[in-house]
Formats: C-alpha cells, sequence, structure tokens
C-alpha cells in the first residue's frame, strides 16, 4: 500500500489524496491496490474518531474526500472494460444513524467490484429503501449501522422490505454487528469488512 496516501486521507487532506490516487493510476498501480490504500486511510479516521480526535464533521468530510478520490479509479476500471456490471445494490446507514466510514468502504469495495451500488447516504428510512428497490429493480440491499440503535431500524427495514414483496437479498454491516445481530435483524448475512460484503454480494449473484 501507498503509506503517503494512507496519510493524506487520514489527515483529510483532499486535494492531496485526490493528486495521489490519480498520480498512481498513471503510474500503472493496479487500482484495487491504490484502494486498499484508501481505504486503510478511512479506516484510520475512524481510529481517531474513536479516539475523540475527529468529530462528527471530519467522519462526513473523510467520505466525501473517499468519494472523490476513489471516482478516478472507478472511472479508469469501467474505461479499460477490467469490471463487468455484476448486479445491482442499494445501500445505506440506517435511520437514527449518521456514521458513514464503513458504509463508503464498502461502497467503494463493491463498484471497484463491478457492482452498480445505488449509496443513499446516512439516516435513511425504511421506505426510502423500498422506493430504491422499486426504482432500481437491485436484488441486494445493504443495511449499515455502528450504533447498537441501528439495530432496531435494520429490524424495521427488513420487514418494512418483505412487507412490500420485493425480492431481496439483504446485508447488514457495522463495528457491533455480529451472527446474533442477523438473526435479530433477520437479515440473510453480515459482514465484519468490505471483503466480506463482496464475497457475500458475489455469492449471491453467482
Amino acid at each position: 500500500m501507498n503509506e503517503e496516501l494512507i496519510v493524506a486521507f487520514s489527515d483529510l487532506e483532499e486535494e492531496k489524496a485526490v493528486r495521489l490516487v490519480k498520480e498512481r493510476l498513471e503510474a500503472g498501480d493496479d487500482p484495487m491496490v491504490i484502494l486498499a490504500s484508501c481505504q486503510e486511510g478511512m479506516m484510520q479516521v475512524g481510529k481517531r474518531f474513536e479516539a475523540c480526535e475527529y468529530f462528527i464533521s471530519d467522519l462526513m468530510m473523510a467520505g466525501e474526500i473517499f468519494k472523490m478520490a476513489t471516482a478516478p479509479l472507478e472511472a479508469h476500471m469501467a474505461a479499460s472494460g477490467s469490471r463487468e456490471k455484476r448486479g445491482k445494490i442499494v445501500f445505506g446507514t440506517v435511520k437514527g444513524d449518521i456514521h458513514n466510514i464503513g458504509k463508503d468502504i464498502v461502497v467503494g469495495l463493491l463498484k471497484a467490484g463491478g457492482f452498480e451500488v445505488f449509496d443513499l447516504g446516512i439516516d435513511v428510512p425504511p421506505d426510502r429503501f423500498v422506493q430504491a428497490v422499486q426504482e432500481t429493480g437491485a436484488k441486494i440491499v445493504g443495511l449499515s449501522g455502528l450504533l447498537t440503535v441501528a439495530y432496531d431500524s435494520m429490524k424495521e427495514t427488513v420487514a418494512v422490505l418483505n412487507a412490500t414483496g420485493v425480492k431481496v437479498k439483504v446485508m447488514i454491516g457495522g463495528g457491533p454487528v455480529t451472527a446474533a445481530v442477523k438473526e435479530y435483524v433477520g437479515a440473510d448475512a453480515f459482514g465484519t469488512n468490505a471483503q466480506v460484503a463482496l464475497r457475500v454480494a458475489n455469492e449471491w449473484v453467482g
């Protein structure tokens, strides 16, 4: 991984992070390796937040930097034909939770893995997930949450999806999420990191 890029992310240096991604691409680095550095930088931001060095506004800024910096990676892979559209996924942080770092990392990896991801953002109510599924035809829904209060929102969202009769698979994720939480929520799968989310999504689309 690229240490300079990791530091640029962790220090919230937007212009530098975007520039370094473009430079690494032009130098011929593997896009997935560059993405891994971006993800590690985001993880460092999360650790600073947990240590009370960063605040909610910093998390939101980090999410925007991640989207801007990884956009060239997505464009490069699309232009080179190195990714095939694998399927559509609706993703968001559930109602009552505004954490976005984990969500942004997972969304970035899913996009890099060839999925078309519709990112609904943070604090997303159940009916918005249903609406997005109906509008996009997505067969997978990803629910993210870092707070324990998110469990009930996830459960409510799964219930609303089931009640509408839409045929989707639901994955959940977030720091405290476990197999027990998956059972409580009624989800089809859970993941502790972005790599697990990508593996599960690939299994679901065959």
